[in-house]
This record gives C-alpha cells, structure tokens and sequence, in this order.
C-alpha cells in the first residue's frame, strides 16, 4: 500500500492509467447523471486552469511557476489563438486572470485564523489515499491533512450560496469519501471570486449522510455498466423520464 501512495503522489500516476483503477469524487457526477461519460478527460477551461493555479501557489508553488500565461485582452482575440498554437498550447491563463487568482490567494493567507491552520507547521500538503468503501476502491488526494481535519479549498462565483452549491458540485460526497479515506473531517475553506469574502464550511452529519448515499448510488451504476460483471452495456444506455 505505501508503493501505491508513493505513486499516487505524482500527478501523472495519479490522473493516468495508474489511478484509474480507482473510483474518487470526480466520478460521482458523471455515474450518477451521464454514465456513458465516466472518466472521460474533459477539455481545460478558464474555470479548472484558475482553480489549480489557486492551489498549486498554495500548496505546490513549485509546480505555480510553470503556469503559462498571455498578455491579451481576450481568447477570442487573434494574438491568443497564435499564441496558444505556436506554443503548442490548446489552452492558457490570460495575464488578467493570474493577477485575479493571486489576490485570491493572498487574502486568503492574510487571514490569521485561515492561515494559521493552512500553514501549521504539522500539515501536510496534496497527500493521496486509497481505500475500500461500499465494495469498491476510492482514490483521494487532501489538499490539506491538518493534525484535527482535512482542509479542502475552494473558491466560488457566490459564497452565500455555497451551502447549496455545495450539493450541486458534490462536496457532500467528497466530504463522506475523505473523511472515510483519511480518518478525519473535512471542511471546507471557500473564498468569493466576486467580493473576496472568506467562509468556513464543516460539513453537518446531515450533509455527509446525503453524500454517503450518493457514492452508493454512483457504486451500483458504476457495477451495472463498468464492475467485474456488469449487467448491461454502456452503448444501451438511454434516460427514460416522465415530464
């Protein structure tokens, strides 16, 4: 098991054919609303580039540094696309949008209480984990594994709606899989793209009984069309609603 933690840790393996073998949150959201698109890599996208970008110079500024970005106006723009195909490039950051993202960062680290826990000196950082849960093997990666909880960071276009979004997103089902693979809660610490307002988030017994209930659900559609004996074929599958 440590050989597979230590392989884990890098993203390559983890993301790749390696980690594949394991079911994680991310696959709950298409289990459970379009299974024919399980673990298939959607295309990179404003919204993902700037939410690792926001992590990595948090918690891996190492890897923060080999972020690409151009200086124009818009993707749209003419200098964009020749840049993004002269560099090889099917996608890149805009200048604008990484100053956005590091003063995302920085309010959330000039926080005392925020910074506190994300900087104690006992955490560790982007640590994976695997484990059996409802029959099948999960895969994780805590951004944050605190002495007292794991901390998850997000960012969000509405913090006052987030206690919803939340179950949109499917945090809920991420909060029951981490705290089943790491042995400890996990919360979330959330930042307002659109106002910098911060937010503590402890997920309630309520919330991560909802989310247990999804990674069942999304464990029986993962064995009827993709487990050791499924009982139908993805091809046939079709949605069938009353309206």
């Amino acid at each position: 098991m440590i050989d597979v933690i230590e392989k884990l840790k890098d993203d390559e393996q983890y993301y790749g054919e390696f980690g594949q073998q394991y079911l994680s949150n991310s696959n709950i959201g298409s289990l459970l609303k379009d299974p024919s698109s399980f673990k298939k890599r959607e295309p990179d996208n404003s919204a993902f580039a700037k939410g690792r970008y926001f992590h990595q110079l948090i918690l891996e500024p190492e890897k923060a540094i080999h972020t690409v970005f151009v200086d124009v106006a818009s993707r749209n723009s003419k200098a964009y696309k020749e840049f993004c195909a002269e560099a090889g490039l099917g996608f890149a950051l805009l200048e604008k949008e990484k100053h956005e993202v590091q003063g995302l960062v920085e309010k959330m680290l000039s926080n005392f209480t925020l910074h506190e826990d994300i900087r104690n000196e006992k955490c560790v950082y982007e640590l994976p984990a695997v484990k059996e849960i409802a029959g099948e093997m999960w895969k994780g990666k805590a951004d944050i594994v605190h002495p007292d909880m794991v901390i998850d960071l997000k960012t969000t276009a509405d913090i006052h709606n987030f206690k919803w979004s939340a179950k949109k997103y499917n945090y809920d089902s991420q909060a029951f899989l981490y705290q089943e693979l790491f042995g400890r809660p996990l919360v979330f610490y959330v930042i307002c793209k659109t106002t910098g307002v911060l937010g503590v988030f402890e997920p309630s017994p309520q919330f991560i009984e909802g989310g247990e209930a999804k990674v069942r659900r999304a464990v029986e559609v993962y064995r009827k069309f993709y487990g050791k004996n499924p009982s139908e074929d993805i091809d046939t599958y079709f949605i069938n609603e009353i309206l």
